[in-house]
């Protein structure tokens, strides 16, 4: 395989070789936390670099970047998490942080590490560095060709700003049961937004997107549509008049609406309340929550989307969970302590690794 294109590779390279660490050191480090009696151990290298850039009154104003690093060990026994995690990857604070995580448990373990097997993840996007495929001039130049074709498309348009973020992570787990995996995650977005004026009266317009790709995925003509979506939506604004009051009905399409329907039901659906019994979904599993026609999906296997993942934060590949099916409810967002709790250990994706969809609802 390429290892340009290997995410196990990456992250040797970019993790575990300039600490000095390989398998034979987290091998070692998940069986001192199994010394004690623990049901499960793993442990999380991440390092991420992401830089954003602002520009508005024609010029860029702001320009950021960061790296961040770390290594954290994980110990679960019974209800109780234990967890160390240190900012530095090296092979004394991993020794450390598996003597802290396994506290929680008691002495006298005898749990062995598994084989190694690498999990098999999906191939959602591709392993690219967005961060470094343009130079910073590259940058600024295409920040404020925006600003200039922006203000070219109606006089009405006195205002521009423009947000670009790249962000380049690269993940490695390795788990007690000898599960190990990797993944390298690009993330990008484009933003535009404007500010227009007529007699008097101004209005905010707004648009962009992104996803899990490079920013060769920017081309003139979808910069076009973004741009083309924060005039359209600033020239609309001046001709808005004020929502009449009372009560009416509202039809939620694809997209965005999501959020509304994450900050509604969301929390509500993941395990752990509803395993505790502190959600008005506990024990509802084949009862009617919601209308007919209501489909409600905890997604993150959607290609390039900025929700989905190949694989989520605990090793496992990604699922497409039905959660609340035609208004009937069929299952509950889980990690892998919950699931297990509840003698559900199919159910891995958790909510903080995908995104929601739902297909149809009118309230």
């Amino acid at each position: 395989m390429n290892t340009a294109a290997d995410p196990f590779a990456l992250a040797r390279e970019h993790i575990l070789r300039p600490a000095g660490l390989d398998e034979g050191h987290i091998e070692r480090a998940l069986g001192s936390v199994l010394q004690a009696r623990v049901d499960a151990a793993d442990i999380y290298f991440q390092l991420a670099r992401d830089e954003s850039w602002s520009l508005e009154d024609g010029i860029v104003k702001e320009g950021s970047a960061n790296i961040e690093q770390g290594v954290g060990v994980r110990a679960l026994a019974g209800e109780k998490t234990g967890f160390a995690y240190s900012d530095e990857i090296q092979l004394g604070a991993l020794e450390e942080a598996a003597l802290a995580a396994r506290a929680i448990a008691a002495s006298g373990g005898e749990g062995r590490v598994s084989a190694l097997t690498r999990a098999a993840g999906h191939r959602l996007y591709l392993p690219q560095d967005p961060v470094g495929s343009l130079s910073d001039d590259d940058k600024v130049r295409w920040l404020e060709r925006i600003d200039r074709e922006t203000r070219a498309v109606d006089p009405r348009i006195v205002q521009v700003m423009a947000g670009l973020a790249a962000e380049y992570d690269v993940i490695l787990v390795a788990r007690a049961d000898g599960t190990r995996a990797a993944d390298v995650r690009p993330l990008v977005r484009l933003s535009v937004t404007v500010i227009a004026e007529q007699d008097g009266r101004r209005e905010v317009g707004s648009g962009g997107g992104g996803g899990r790709f490079g920013l060769g995925y920017f081309q003139d003509d979808v910069i076009a549509s973004y741009v083309n979506q924060a005039v359209n939506a600033a020239l609309t604004n001046l001709e808005s008049r004020p929502v009449p009051a009372g009560e009416m009905t509202v039809v939620l399409g694809p997209g965005w609406p999501g959020v509304l329907l994450h900050e509604a039901v969301g929390h509500g659906l993941e395990g752990d309340f509803n395993r505790k019994g502190s959600s008005t979904f506990s024990g509802r599993i084949g009862q009617r929550v919601a209308a007919k026609g209501v489909t409600v999906l905890d997604d993150g296997t959607l290609a390039d989307r900025r929700g989905s993942l190949n694989i989520d934060d605990e090793g496992h590949a990604t699922q497409r969970n039905v959660l609340i099916e035609d208004g009937i409810l069929r299952g509950y967002m889980q990690d892998s302590l919950n699931a297990r709790l509840m003698g559900r250990s199919e159910e891995h994706t958790s909510e903080l690794q995908s995104q929601f969809r739902i297909s149809y609802a009118v309230f």
